[in-house]
């Protein structure tokens, strides 16, 4: 840019010292005795030009068209294939990637792998290399079994069986995900001999990239089975948990109220129905806040006047859906280390409300509270024989769900209580279809 602005510079200074020159010639053919105010004039037109000219160049804007300096395509396929990647390797994303390598590159056609069959191929050819079919060139498994970087030179080395077909190079590379080959990225031309470097080198970077982006794929659906797994430990942790002492109850009421212990069976029955038809990770406010109410009603019957519960649930929130098992456990916490240890009655109380576009659940007891020494470990995994693990299960799948800026927050003071504050944050796919609905099931608490 500096050299073709200093060219620009002389050219003009060269048209402006001609046009000065012929100017001058004239004046003294016509008037020779104004030589010397011609000669002033000439030194003073050649002081402005180079004024002129000097601030033109220290104040010039240079212009840069972003398509004169394209953005790397490797990081083009990084950004559009992301989304795909994320859910795993399979015909459909292999499909979506091949086409977006396809358009971004400057290669022919673009097939992709698993260790055994073509998931995707797109491009020249694609009327006989079909998706779908098992691996057949040599150099595919040679590069699937090694784990090597193969480039194929010539149409012979890619065993194609059309005799028309117009590919005459590739270049294969292997996806890695976790130190493992779990397939190929093939990057073809119609021309033969030595491939470009910038193809090569296009290739292995796009493998690298699909390998990571299938790592994180991988690393996410672990989540998702930790999550998982962890829901159906609290399933079976509930069972055996809550069975014993609730029966207990009931048989001590088939005597002096056989009617009362008819519905609290019922309620039990209710109760493990709940719990076992429940599949996936998710219900809806008012499923959860029923199976709140069943556990209460069974606890009431156990522990009479001991326990008080008060709730205040905005009825705007029972369509929303909720992770499964997130209040109850909380519940049963408040229950079983709050006010059962503490001398006299107690209570419970349940809020949920709309704060800042989230829902705020708190479930607060007046019973013995927590220690500070105890508090910062009660909601870690593993903490304490039986205590705490009702905390720690919904804390870790909070932020397993959300992030890790939606676990719970306890608040807690020895013999003043605890508040467990529950976050979960709203989207659209959070709600229930079918509209609000204000009714909410009274509790009988008999």
């Amino acid at each position: 840019m500096g050299k073709n602005f200093t060219s620009i510079n002389g050219g003009i200074i060269l048209r402006w010292s001609l046009v000065q020159l012929f100017l001058t010639g004239l004046v003294m053919l016509v008037q020779p005795a104004l030589w010397l105010v011609v000669f002033v004039m000439l030194l003073a037109s050649a002081l402005a030009t180079y004024i002129v000219v000097e601030y033109i160049q220290k104040h010039r804007v240079i212009k840069i068209k972003f398509d004169e300096h394209p953005i790397d395509p490797t990081l083009q396929i990084a950004n559009e294939t992301l989304p795909y990647l994320r859910r795993g390797l399979n015909e459909e994303t292999a499909y979506k990637t091949a086409e977006i390598i396809l358009k971004i590159s400057d290669v022919s056609a673009v097939a992709i792998t698993d260790r055994e069959k073509v998931l995707a191929y797109i491009g020249e050819c694609s009327d006989h290399h079909k998706a779908g079919g098992p691996i057949i060139t040599y150099a595919t498994k040679q590069a699937v079994e090694t784990g090597e970087l193969i480039i194929i030179k010539d149409k012979k080395g890619l065993q194609c069986p059309d005799k028309n077909c117009t590919l005459q190079s590739a270049v294969i590379a292997p996806l890695i995900c976790q130190g493992e080959v779990a397939g190929t990225v093939k990057l073809y031309q119609t021309s033969q001999g030595e491939l470009q470097p910038a193809v090569v080198k296009l290739a292995l970077a796009v493998a690298q990239l699909l390998g990571l982006q299938m790592e994180l794929a991988e690393l996410d659906r672990h989540a998702q089975l930790v999550t998982k797994a962890e829901l159906d430990a609290l399933h079976a942790q509930i069972n055996p948990h809550f069975l014993f002492n609730t029966l207990n109850t009931i048989i001590t009421y088939t005597r002096t109220d056989p009617e009362n212990a008819r519905r609290l069976l019922i309620r039990l029955a209710s109760f493990f129905r709940q719990t076992l038809k429940r599949h996936g990770h998710f219900n809806t406010l008012r499923e959860e806040i029923e199976y709140v109410n069943t556990y209460l009603i069974l606890e009431k019957a156990r522990f009479r006047e001991k326990l008080k519960i008060q709730r205040s649930i905005d009825p705007a929130l029972l369509d929303f859906n909720v992770p499964v098992l997130t209040l109850q456990p909380l519940v049963e916490n408040a229950v079983k280390h709050g006010i059962q240890p503490k001398m006299g009655p107690g209570n419970i109380q349940i809020s949920a409300k709309f704060v800042d576009g989230e829902m705020l659940f708190v479930i607060t007891d007046d019973g013995v509270g927590i220690d500070n020494e105890r508090l910062p470990r009660v909601s870690l995994p593993g903490f304490g024989s039986d205590s705490g693990v009702g905390l720690s299960n919904v804390n870790e799948r909070l932020k397993s769900l959300y992030g890790e800026e939606y676990g719970l927050r306890i608040e807690s003071e020895v013999d003043k209580g605890t508040k467990v504050y529950v976050r979960i944050p709203i989207s659209d796919e959070s709600h229930e279809k079918g509209g609000f609905t204000s009714e909410i099931k009274s509790i009988n608490y008999r």
